[in-house]
C-alpha cells in the first residue's frame, strides 16, 4: 500500500508550483510505481528493477503535458525489521545519471553494506538525462570530434571564434530542445524528487547527493523541509544566490589550479616511478611542453590542448586519477605517446557513449543556465577570465568556453532559490574535503551555516571529490552510523585525510 504524500510545504510560498507538486505527488502515491526487470540496454543485472514515474512537465500545470522519470531499486539486505525505508541518490553533473547507485549492493560495495541492510537503495536519472525524456543541444558526433580549438585564446580573432561556437550550441539548444529548457531548473528537480518519494510509497525522503546533488538536496531541504527524514550531502556545491552559477565557476577556477599543483607536487615526489620531473617545477615545464607540442600538431593527429585537458582534468577531480593519468604522461615522456593518444581521441563507433556524453553537457547547460541570470556582457566575461587566468591556467578559459552559452542563453532565466532552514528540517549530514577543486570547501562551510542544526565532517589536507565513497573510517564510520541511527556529533569534526594513492 502506498504511503499518503507528505503535505507539501512549498505551498504557503508565493509559488503556483508548490500546489502542483502536492497533486502530483498524490498523483504518483496512488499509481506507485510498476516495476519491471531492467531493460537489457540498461546495463543493470538483476535483482535490480526498473520503472518510471510520471511528472509534470510545468509544476504550474499539472495537469497539463507529463514527461517520465527514470528510477531504479535493490531491496533492503537485512530483515524485515531492520528496513528503513528507500535512501535515493544524485551523483551531480548537472547531467549525471543514478542509476547506477544500486549496483553499489551487487557489487558488494563494503562501505555500504551496512546501509543496504537498512534502505533499498534507488537511483534515478533526473528530467532531462539519460533515460528521463533526454534533451540534446547539437548531433553527438559532432560534439565528440576532435581535436577542438585551443580553450586559451591568443588572440581577439580566438576569442570571437569560440564566442560564436558558445552562441551557435545555445542555438542548438533551444532548436533541439526548447520546449523542454524552461522547466529544466534545479527546483523542478527537487518537485520531481518529491513525486518520486511520493511513488515509492515513502513518507519522508532518505538521500544521498554528491556535487550538484548537495544544491538539489539543499533545494529540496529548502522547499520540502518537513518531508526530509534523512539527508547526506558530499562535496559542496556554494548555495548563495550570489553564487549561483557564475561566481561559482570562477571559485571553481581557483581551486582547480590548487588541486592539480598539490597532483604535480605529487608527481615530482614520486619521479623514481615516473621520470617525469624531481620538483614541482620540473614537472609543471613538462605540462607546458606537452601543452605545446599538442597545440602545435595534434598528438595522433586528434588530441590537442582540448582534449589533453579532457585526460589530466580527472586527476584533480579524483585521486584515483593520480597514477593512471601520470602513467600516461610518463610514457609519454619516455617516447612512447600511444596510451594518451588513445585516452585523449574521441571513439565515433561508440555511438552510445557519444550520445551520453552530448547529453550529459546538455543538461549541464540547460541546468545552469536557466537556474539562475547570467552576465549577458562579453567585457565582463573577458575581463573576468582573464584576470583569474593569470594565476589559474589550468581551466579558467576552458571553464569560461563551456558556460559561455548563458550570455545568450535563449530562454528566461529564473532567481535562484534562497536555500536556508524551514521548520521541521531534521539535522542534515554535510562532508567535504578541504582541497576539493569542483566544489570549493567554502560551499560546505555556507551551506552548514544555512541549514541549522546540520553537523559537518571536514577532511583536511585532501582534495577528492566525492568523500563518502572512499575508504576513511573517520567520514564512514559517521556516515553508516548517522543513515541507521539518526546520531551524529555534538560537534562539527575534522577526519585526517584518507590515503595518498601509491604509485
Amino acid at each position: 500500500m502506498a504511503a499518503p504524500a507528505a503535505t507539501a510545504d512549498g505551498r504557503n510560498q508565493s509559488d503556483p508550483a508548490a500546489k502542483g507538486v502536492q497533486i502530483a505527488a498524490e498523483r504518483a502515491a496512488k499509481k506507485g510505481i510498476d516495476w519491471q526487470d531492467c531493460p537489457a540496454d540498461w546495463a543493470l543485472e538483476k535483482p535490480i528493477r526498473c520503472g518510471y514515474v510520471s511528472v509534470p512537465l510545468d509544476y504550474a500545470h499539472p495537469g497539463g503535458r507529463q514527461i517520465r522519470i527514470a528510477v531504479d531499486r535493490i531491496g533492503s539486505t537485512g530483515t524485515p525489521s531492520e528496513r528503513q525505508g528507500a535512501l535515493i541518490y544524485n551523483p551531480g553533473g548537472p547531467g549525471g545519471s543514478g542509476l547506477a547507485f544500486p549496483r553499489r549492493v551487487v557489487t558488494k560495495n563494503a562501505i555500504w553494506a551496512d546501509a543496504a541492510k537498512a534502505y533499498d537503495f534507488v537511483g534515478f536519472d533526473p528530467r532531462g538525462v539519460g533515460r528521463s525524456t533526454p534533451i540534446s543541444c547539437v548531433d553527438p558526433q559532432e560534439f565528440v570530434k576532435a581535436p577542438k580549438a585551443d580553450p586559451v585564446p591568443d588572440s581577439e580573432a580566438d576569442k570571437r571564434a569560440q564566442r560564436k561556437l558558445a552562441a551557435e550550441y545555445a542555438d542548438g539548444c533551444k532548436e533541439r530542445s526548447g520546449w523542454m529548457l524552461p522547466h529544466m531548473t534545479t527546483p523542478n528537480t527537487a518537485r520531481d524528487l518529491d513525486v518520486v518519494r511520493a511513488a515509492l510509497g515513502e513518507k519522508k525522503l532518505n538521500y544521498l547527493g554528491v556535487s550538484y546533488g548537495t544544491y538539489l538536496g539543499a533545494v529540496y531541504g529548502t522547499l520540502f523541509p518537513t518531508h526530509v527524514r534523512r539527508m547526506v550531502v558530499d562535496s559542496v556545491v556554494n548555495p548563495s544566490k550570489e553564487k549561483i552559477w557564475y561566481q561559482a565557476n570562477l571559485d571553481q577556477d581557483v581551486a582547480f589550479e590548487t588541486r592539480f599543483t598539490d597532483w604535480l607536487d605529487w608527481v615530482a615526489a614520486n619521479d623514481a616511478t615516473f621520470h617525469i620531473g624531481d620538483t614541482t617545477a620540473k614537472v609543471r615545464k613538462q605540462w607546458d611542453t606537452l601543452r605545446a607540442a599538442a597545440k602545435k600538431s595534434p598528438l595522433g593527429g586528434v588530441v590537442g590542448p582540448a582534449e589533453l585537458l579532457g585526460v589530466f582534468q580527472s586527476a584533480p577531480y579524483y585521486d584515483s586519477s593520480w597514477v593512471p593519468t601520470a602513467t600516461l604522461w610518463s610514457e609519454y615522456v619516455a617516447g612512447n605517446p600511444q596510451p594518451l593518444i588513445d585516452a585523449g581521441s574521441p571513439d565515433l563507433s561508440d555511438t552510445v557513449g557519444n550520445a551520453k556524453s552530448e547529453n550529459g553537457n546538455a543538461v549541464y547547460t540547460a541546468v545552469e543556465c536557466t537556474d539562475a541570470k547570467w552576465p549577458t556582457s562579453w567585457r565582463k566575461w573577458d575581463r573576468d577570465t582573464t584576470r583569474l587566468h593569470r594565476d589559474h591556467p589550468f581551466l579558467t578559459w576552458s571553464n569560461t568556453w563551456m558556460n559561455l552559452p548563458c550570455a545568450t542563453w535563449g530562454v528566461k532565466q529564473r532567481t535562484p532559490v534562497e536555500v536556508k532552514t524551514g521548520k521541521g528540517l531534521p539535522p542534515v549530514l554535510i562532508t567535504q574535503s578541504t582541497r576539493d577543486a569542483a566544489t570549493p570547501y567554502g560551499g560546505a562551510v555556507e551551506l552548514h551555516k544555512r541549514f541549522k542544526g546540520s553537523r559537518l565532517i571536514t577532511e583536511r589536507d585532501a582534495g577528492s571529490h566525492g568523500i563518502t565513497n572512499l575508504v576513511n573510517p573517520c567520514i564512514n564510520d559517521r556516515v553508516k552510523s548517522y543513515l541507521l541511527t539518526g546520531a551524529l556529533d555534538r560537534a562539527d569534526v575534522t577526519c585526517a585525510p584518507h590515503a595518498t594513492p601509491k604509485p
